[in-house]
């Protein structure tokens, strides 16, 4: 049974217990979130003036569409602004900042009935760990502008700890960092990347959708199957999401169970100190380049 708990005040050793278990934490906005999501409001609506962000969908041609993206994300991704907020953010909620480790805060976009490739691309339900994310990441999401619960993601939580068969073995980050995340620009109708799928049919109920006000923070395993919900809203979704890894953790092998992920690589080179912003060591990336299938 997947649980979900509101402002919890526990602990962060003991949230990442819950977590790694599969329950799913929620927040209510805090100072520093609600600053990155105007920050990030700020970026996008210079960038789609004279149009809302939100709207801009309906007022563009594909490739126009796409060509602003190119440069909205990157531009919102390495501002040094979001280095200082997401630690800020991170340290609002109790995370130890000392022993945490995060990669840098991306925006997302999920366009209504519009895009659905390359900088736009909606995900079929998936795990982060079929692509090379290791099991002890923790995944945090915001949304930018409000959002309903026909524009959010969904979690499809009676397979947190069954099986699915998936595509995972094919994909190797190295490769992605290659070619796959370069290839998005030129993805605007189609997205033919290789990339890891679910190849049986998933039972899509019962489902859970969170729906929290702009700047309100979800949290859950990166373990956790999950998917898009078709935006039928007529409005694009915008939102911010980033991955920690508490070093202890990565250390110690603590983590969700990896019931079913093979791909190779990780993405652990790409984490950063919270506070120092130095990488995490060689030798502690090093063994997750395998992965290690849990135990039934």
């Amino acid at each position: 049974m997947t649980a979900v708990f509101f402002d919890s005040p526990m602990s962060d050793d003991e949230r990442r217990t819950r977590l790694f278990a599969g329950n799913v934490f929620v927040y209510s906005p805090t100072s520093a979130s609600r600053e990155l999501c105007g920050f990030a409001r700020e970026l996008a609506e210079e960038a789609f003036a004279p149009h809302d962000p939100r709207d801009a969908q309906h007022h563009l041609e594909p490739q126009r569409y796409v060509e602003i993206l190119a440069s909205l994300k990157p531009a919102f991704i390495n501002h040094p602004q979001c280095k200082k907020l997401l630690p800020a953010v991170l340290g609002d909620l109790g995370v130890d900042l000392e022993q945490t480790y995060f990669d840098v805060p991306r925006l997302r976009t999920m366009t209504s009935e519009y895009l659905n490739a390359g900088l736009t691309l909606q995900f079929d339900a998936h795990r982060d760990t079929w692509f090379s994310n290791p099991p002890c990441q923790v995944n945090w999401w915001m949304p930018v502008y409000e959002v309903t619960e026909n524009s959010v993601m969904t979690f499809h939580t009676k397979y947190f700890s069954k099986a699915v068969r998936n595509s995972s073995e094919i994909y190797d980050y190295d490769e992605w960092l290659t070619n796959g995340r370069v290839d998005a620009v030129k993805m605007v109708d189609k997205d033919e990347r290789k990339r890891s799928v679910a190849e049986e049919e998933i039972e899509f109920t019962p489902d859970l959708r969170v729906v929290t006000p702009p700047g309100g923070v979800m949290v859950f395993s990166g373990a956790q199957l999950h998917s898009t919900v078709p935006n039928t809203t007529g409005r694009t979704r915008f939102s911010i999401d980033f991955r920690t890894v508490n070093r202890y953790d990565v250390e110690n092998r603590i983590a969700a169970p990896n019931m079913d992920a093979r791909a190779t690589g990780t993405t652990l080179g790409d984490f950063f100190h919270s506070t120092t912003l130095e990488p995490l060591p060689a030798e502690l990336i090093a063994p997750y380049r395998t992965p290690t299938i849990s135990p039934v």
